[in-house]
């Protein structure tokens, strides 16, 4: 199936477009990141308590806060849990204590300072603690410490596939794009004030292997036109390129975009990190994989024209030919 049977979009002539917008939404990230919200993490990483409590009936985040406010349970965060095969929210209710709060120094004074307040301020409906988990600094430092090596231990073993693949620039350029796309979906959780668990490092860590297999398909056929067309211009080349794989980018991202869409709108709180960080981040990175790595591959090679001795032709390396 293609949708594109003879687009000819001149990408590399709108790619000061291109720079603008990662411009704008990677500074207004690191804006977020250093001035306003920093990087919200959540209890699996700054450590604190996770108190899920069952009610009777389904429960009013405001009152439940209210309640904990009154009890002089600081910074409390509720999180509402859907029904197990439905969107509906269902009863039940987890409320996350952080590290600073007192009153999680302990596994039973955490959870005895929740059902205090719940039993003292709380009265639309009876409730039960299901479940206390409790992680302390140590291990939230530790569970940051990882999650930072798992990203960089990534993107380093990528660049040094593509290395070998095809040459270095075609790694740094990947890579490049790969960080570009980390640091604008890690800039919108900024943004939002979400917090970042677990679940949504799996997520951009998922993103990092789906962008990077995105932008080696149009890297692919990169070296298989410079190997077909060794005398034309490589931006006109590399749009041409971009131009043929476009029906494969637009169906593949497009029905993955769709399914996480439809995790986001009906999976309900628990999901919600996981698959909001995969919205943003398929969105990313399939513009990233046009608009930020192809485009580093003509400067780079434009760099490399300059510098080189007058009459001496550089060229990026294609791929061998296939005689049949």
């Amino acid at each position: 199936m293609e949708l594109f049977r003879s687009a000819n979009i001149d990408w590399l002539g709108k790619k000061w477009y291109f720079l603008g917008f990662s411009l704008i939404f990677s500074v207004a990230g690191l804006i977020s990141i250093f001035f306003w919200h920093g990087i919200p993490t959540g209890v699996d990483f700054k450590g604190g308590t996770a108190i899920t409590v069952q009610f009777d009936s389904a429960p009013h985040e405001d009152d439940i806060r209210g309640a904990l406010a009154a009890a002089h349970v600081k910074d409390p965060t509720i999180q509402r849990i859907s029904d197990v095969g439905g969107g509906a929210l269902g009863n039940k209710v987890i409320i996350s204590l952080p590290m600073s709060t007192a009153q999680d120094t302990a596994h039973d004074e955490g959870r005895s300072a929740v059902e205090n307040a719940l039993t003292a301020g709380y009265h639309d409906s009876g409730f039960t603690v299901q479940q206390v988990d409790i992680v302390g600094p140590t291990a939230g430092k530790q569970l940051t410490h990882e999650a930072e090596l798992a990203t960089l231990y990534s993107l380093l073993g990528m660049l040094i596939y593509l290395w070998f693949r095809f040459e270095l620039i075609y790694g740094v350029a990947a890579v490049v794009a790969v960080f570009h796309d980390t640091l604008i979906t890690i800039g919108f959780f900024s943004l939002t004030n979400q917090e970042i668990t677990l679940t949504v490092v799996a997520a951009i860590l998922t993103l990092v292997g789906y962008s990077m297999n995105d932008t080696i398909v149009v890297f692919d056929r990169i070296r298989e036109n410079l190997a077909l067309n060794r005398r034309d211009k490589l931006a006109d080349l590399v749009n041409r390129s971009i131009n043929q794989t476009l029906s494969r980018t637009v169906i593949a991202s497009g029905l993955t975009f769709l399914t996480v869409l439809c995790l986001f709108v009906f999976g309900g709180e628990v999901l919600r990190g996981f698959s909001f960080a995969l919205v943003v981040g398929i969105l990313i990175g399939t513009y990233s994989s046009i608009a930020v790595a192809a485009p580093m591959l003509v400067a780079y090679q434009d760099w490399r024209a300059k510098k080189a001795p007058v009459g001496k032709r550089v060229a990026l390396p294609a791929a061998k030919v296939v005689r049949r």
